[in-house]
Order: C-alpha cells, then sequence, then structure tokens
C-alpha cells in the first residue's frame, strides 16, 4: 500500500431510489443497509487509489448510527475521511446528511488490505 494520509477525504451524492428503501414502512425511507453500502462503497472507492498492484481491500468492520429518516427520491451525500491507518488496517469516520442538511447517519467503517492472490488461494 503506498502512503495513505491521515485525514484523505472523499464524498459522493447519491439519488436514492426505491431498491435502497425500507420495505416494510408505509412510505418508503432510505435503508440503514443502503447507507452502509454507500459508506463501505466510498471507503473502497478512497482506498483504492493507494493500493498496489494485486492488493484490494475488505470490509472488516461497520459501526454506524442511521440517525434521521430520508424519504426515498432524496440525494444523500456520504463523506469518508481517514481516521487511522495502522499496517494493512485502515479505520474511516464517515457522515452522511440528506439534501436538507439533516446529519442522517454517522460512524466507523474499518478495512483491512489483502493480497489478491492470497485471499482467491492462489499464494502461500
Amino acid at each position: 500500500m503506498k502512503d495513505l494520509p491521515i485525514g484523505a477525504s472523499s464524498e459522493m451524492t447519491i439519488k436514492t431510489t426505491p431498491e435502497m428503501g425500507v420495505a416494510h414502512l408505509p412510505v418508503p425511507m432510505y435503508s440503514t443497509p443502503a447507507m452502509v453500502a454507500h459508506f463501505e462503497g466510498l471507503c473502497l472507492q478512497l482506498l483504492q487509489k493507494h493500493l498496489d498492484s494485486g492488493e484490494t481491500s475488505v470490509g472488516y468492520r461497520v459501526d454506524i448510527k442511521h440517525m434521521a429518516p430520508t424519504p426515498i427520491g432524496m440525494d444523500v451525500t456520504v463523506k469518508g475521511k481517514v481516521k487511522e491507518v495502522d499496517g494493512r488496517k485502515v479505520v474511516f469516520e464517515v457522515e452522511a446528511y440528506n439534501q436538507s442538511g439533516a446529519k442522517i447517519g454517522e460512524g466507523i467503517h474499518e478495512r483491512r488490505v489483502i493480497d489478491m492472490s492470497r485471499f482467491t488461494g492462489g499464494g502461500a
């Protein structure tokens, strides 16, 4: 893994769709699993830029709070920032906001850098 500075950050904005919604509510709302997937995707994308050839990363830990509802159809902006790098462990602080500016989620996401050949059984 190449140098990954503490504080490196990224963000992306997603238009929520029915597939991202909670199925058991009478009004479609952005779901916690969708938020987690967006946090993981953002952090993966940020980390990929710093990996060597043959490396990737896998999610290791997710600890978030889903703090407020967001109706399907609204935009959601997810943000991630590198909090800690320890060998192959990378810890991100994550936040999410809806288009009204309300903070709807926050927490920690941890990823581990792996050698793809070892992970897929191609190495020792």
